[in-house]
């Protein structure tokens, strides 16, 4: 007598997961310098995981590892071991066009010094992402005017050089560049660093408010009253996170 087949096991549903990936992601990233005879380790197994919408602080004194953590958020560096994704897009696969592009569609830099072109003005400075990414002229500076309204900057000093503003109307001049691409991620490097503390708590107010709407935030500083402003506050000291 035939022995019967066993029917087959019905094939599992396979259903895709609605969870959500980190818009920022490190994995055990080590960043090792070479100088002379010498190795500095300065991220030594970072691992980091930070959601669409946070708003963090890298909190750190000088020499900390923070600035090179920044780098590695921005694309600005490759680490020498460990795995660093942007937007779930692994960068270890990407060439140098490839992170041109994620720098470009994906990130926002805000600096410290402000990095404005001082023979251009407020608006011609905030056009010059646009013009890497192909917009037209008339498209750049709608778009520009939009931004310096956005970043609380009176529009009297559209055309104003960087020597005819105060550090805190650059810093916002410089907060609209950097929003011109409308990028999901703003990193900020101790954005305060060179204006009082009246008009760092306003740049702090704004970037709350640009993170209310939306964009990720990450702030570096080693001012802890900053840490007030966040919701997700990281510690990092010799190449590591401690808190």
């Amino acid at each position: 007598m035939q022995q019967a087949k066993p029917s087959p096991s019905p094939k599992k549903k396979i259903v895709p997961s609605d969870r959500p990936y980190p818009i920022v992601y490190l994995k055990d990233v080590k960043r090792i310098y070479t100088l002379g005879n010498n190795r500095i380790h300065a991220l030594n197994g970072v691992s980091l995981s930070i959601k669409k919408g946070d708003f963090v602080t890298i909190m750190g004194s000088s020499g900390s590892g923070k600035s090179t953590l920044l780098n590695m958020i921005g694309c600005l560096d490759l680490p020498t071991s460990g795995k660093v994704k942007i937007n779930n897009i692994d960068l270890s696969k990407l060439d140098d066009d490839g992170l041109t592009a994620i720098r470009r569609n994906n990130i926002g830099f805000i600096f410290q010094q402000f990095n404005l072109i001082p023979t251009l003005t407020a608006i011609e400075n905030v056009e010059i992402p646009m013009i890497f990414n192909g917009q037209s002229s008339e498209k750049r500076r709608r778009k520009a005017l939009s931004m310096l309204k956005r970043a609380d900057l009176p529009l009297e000093f559209a055309n104003h050089k960087p020597n005819e503003m105060s550090g805190g109307q650059q810093q916002r001049v410089a907060i609209a560049r950097a929003l011109a691409n409308d990028p999901p991620i703003l990193l900020a490097d101790e954005p305060t660093g060179n204006l009082d503390t009246r008009t760092g708590n306003n740049i702090m107010e704004l970037l709350k408010q640009l993170n209310a709407s939306g964009t990720t935030v990450i702030v570096v500083t080693h001012d802890p009253k900053m840490e007030e402003y966040s919701n997700t506050s990281i510690r990092i000291q010799d190449g590591e996170i401690i808190k």
